[in-house]
């Protein structure tokens, strides 16, 4: 399966979802929840085809915890993606990387909650969206009272195609002076000179579609 997804390993506690379902047979945990007393990094692995509505909620419950989150999916028909992270653990940090491809409609909703000093959560998210695709990628980090010197990040990017419609909708509500607190959102475009050179490789208008969005995706560095 890592194999087939492009899933970065290493050694840690596993929660692996495949379309949408938790699957016990293919995780470490039997169910999908952090424990504060787990050694080990978590490494919640979220891959497959959705649609519908679907939901990830983690909390991070104890200190100087390690939590890594890998989002891989793509949809044919419309599919709603709600994402909460709770981190309740002082100096522990999540960080997720999503890549989504977007062949229909897709809604994608970030929410980032800090209640204790120095957390952290960083969500990187590319979106491959293909023609008359729509997408609404939205994202809220609250950084509370108690969570001075919160490090919060996220962040949306896109590869879309000309017919392709996208709406980003950032937002913040911070409450304590944090130690950073970034949202971006930008589109990717390839350059005149980039294509010509990959038609001056030899390949067809399908081969460097395909390179140009695996470029994209794997521009991702999590670990």
């Amino acid at each position: 399966m890592w194999n087939e997804f492009n899933i970065k390993t290493f050694p840690a506690e596993t929660i692996v979802y495949r379309d949408g379902i938790f699957c016990p047979e293919l995780s470490t945990l039997s169910e999908p929840m952090i424990d504060e007393n787990m050694l080990l990094p978590v490494h919640i692995i979220y891959v497959g085809e959705i649609s519908g509505e679907n939901n990830l909620e983690f909390s991070v419950p104890g200190p100087n915890q390690r939590v890594f989150m890998s989002v891989k999916i793509k949809n044919k028909l419309p599919a709603f993606l709600n994402i909460f992270i709770k981190n309740a653990g002082k100096n522990s940090e999540f960080r997720g990387g999503v890549v989504i491809e977007n062949q229909s409609e897709f809604n994608l909703n970030i929410t980032a909650q800090h209640l204790v000093p120095d957390s952290g959560i960083l969500i990187h998210t590319k979106l491959i969206a293909h023609d008359r695709s729509k997408s609404v990628l939205s994202g809220l980090a609250q950084i509370q009272a108690t969570a001075e010197n919160a490090v919060s990040d996220i962040s949306f990017s896109a590869l879309a195609a000309p017919t392709a419609q996208i709406r980003f909708t950032p937002s913040q509500k911070i409450m304590a002076a944090p130690m950073a607190a970034d949202h971006n959102a930008s589109i990717y475009r390839p350059t005149t000179a980039q294509i010509n050179y990959l038609r001056g490789s030899g390949l067809s208008a399908m081969e460097i579609k395909d390179v140009l969005a695996q470029a994209f995706e794997n521009d991702i560095n999590l670990f």
